[in-house]
């Protein structure tokens, strides 16, 4: 079945006296590394199913998805950790079949960081220096400039097991960049902190590569983590890459429904279409209980079946009864939580469907209303801009 999906806005095309800007740009758009019709087996399970993606220079690229859809294999299949079934690995126009992981311009961290436990930080930073037989003067230079990047200069004389979690990141970081790879890979880089300590370090991950100028893949099971941190990502499910794109194109323009419900929530209609114009499609949805109109066609005939994707953050509540028409449906409050500066009410539909709605608290405040509660009667409703259709 062809794939349908919410047309996007055209990108703005660069005039004759930016000709020379678009030849630079095109120049920093071309792989830098080139993972083409990858396939990797156990047996007779398929880990990674012929995946082909290109990453850019000095981008920060995110593998995601639920744990064994293959991000972590294909992780390991860059790092010279497993060997592809078939397909081609290319980085910097260099094949990387055949190459052992010390033979390849490639540094992992791991979510345990793996640091010795009996080296201070400062010998940690400068292991793989020695093994790779770097004089004792460059050696001393460039740890000492990579623990003033990560601010671990101070704690050069500390063991791991004198640091925090958040410092321990920080070192394992400094010795993964320290050998000047071509090409960072993160598995779960902050799987092991905690969720406040996290946050606050997602950023200073960013900056930090960033600074370094490497081309970095990370893997993460963690939504937030991977939009935060990354120039694009790329979805995975069963081995497959799903889409990839940037973190506002994944959001706001899913092409499945496993996009739709993996990154952030979503409320998916099943139905049917019933108007398919350039600019207008409308779905009829037993589960709403009507039609959704979304300002934008589709390719495909009447009555084929999708589903519509809303956010629940786009999703109006009301009290007060609306016009009946297309994006609206009637409900009761089923449950509500609260969550300081907004709400998330669940409210169930005729149909048995449970529609979520993020309210911000003021909401009611402003429109002199009380909130409403469990088992009030409320409306639903969204602007026909907001449906994003699916077909698969």
């Amino acid at each position: 079945m062809t794939q349908a999906v919410a047309a996007k806005p055209a990108q703005a095309a660069f005039s004759a006296h930016n000709a020379q800007a678009a030849e630079a740009q095109t120049d920093a758009d071309k792989a830098y590394l080139r993972i083409a019709g990858v396939l990797k087996k156990f047996g007779d399970h398929v880990a990674v199913d012929h995946v082909d993606l290109d990453i850019r220079r000095n981008e920060i690229f995110a593998l995601l998805g639920s744990s064994g859809c293959g991000k972590s294999t294909l992780l390991r299949m860059l790092a010279g950790m497993e060997a592809p079934t078939s397909g081609r690995i290319i980085l910097d126009g260099e094949d990387m079949q055949g190459l052992q992981p010390y033979e390849r311009p490639v540094n992992m961290m791991f979510q345990s960081y793996a640091l010795f436990p009996h080296m201070t930080v400062e010998q940690n930073v400068a292991f793989g220096l020695k093994q790779d037989k770097v004089s004792r003067d460059e050696i001393a230079e460039r740890v000492g400039k990579m623990l003033d990047l990560v601010q671990m200069r101070k704690y050069a004389n500390r063991k791991p097991h004198q640091l925090s979690g958040g410092q321990q990141q920080r070192v394992a970081l400094a010795r993964s960049l320290v050998k000047r790879p071509k090409l960072l890979l993160l598995d779960e880089p902050l799987g092991a902190l905690d969720k406040k300590l996290r946050q606050q370090t997602q950023l200073e991950l960013v900056n930090t590569i960033e600074q370094v100028g490497v081309t970095c893949i990370m893997v993460t099971h963690d939504q937030e983590e991977a939009m935060t941190m990354a120039s694009r990502i790329g979805i995975m499910s069963e081995g497959s890459l799903l889409q990839v794109g940037t973190p506002s194109e994944i959001y706001d323009y899913p092409n499945c429904r496993f996009t739709a419900e993996f990154i952030g929530e979503s409320n998916i209609f099943e139905g049917a279409v019933v108007v398919d114009e350039p600019d207008l499609v409308e779905v009829r949805s037993p589960e709403l209980g009507g039609d959704i109109r979304i300002d934008h066609g589709i390719t495909g005939p009447k009555g084929m079946r999708v589903w519509a994707s809303i956010r629940p953050e786009d999703v109006r509540l009301d009290i007060k009864p609306l016009p009946a028409g297309p994006n609206v449906a009637a409900g009761v409050v089923e449950d509500i939580a609260y969550l300081g500066s907004y709400s998330i009410y669940h409210v169930k539909l005729a149909s048995g469907k449970v529609v979520k709605s993020v309210v911000p608290s003021s909401r009611w405040y402003d429109a002199g209303e009380t909130a409403p509660t469990w088992g009030d009667a409320v409306f639903v409703s969204w602007r026909q801009d907001v449906p994003v259709v699916l077909t698969r």
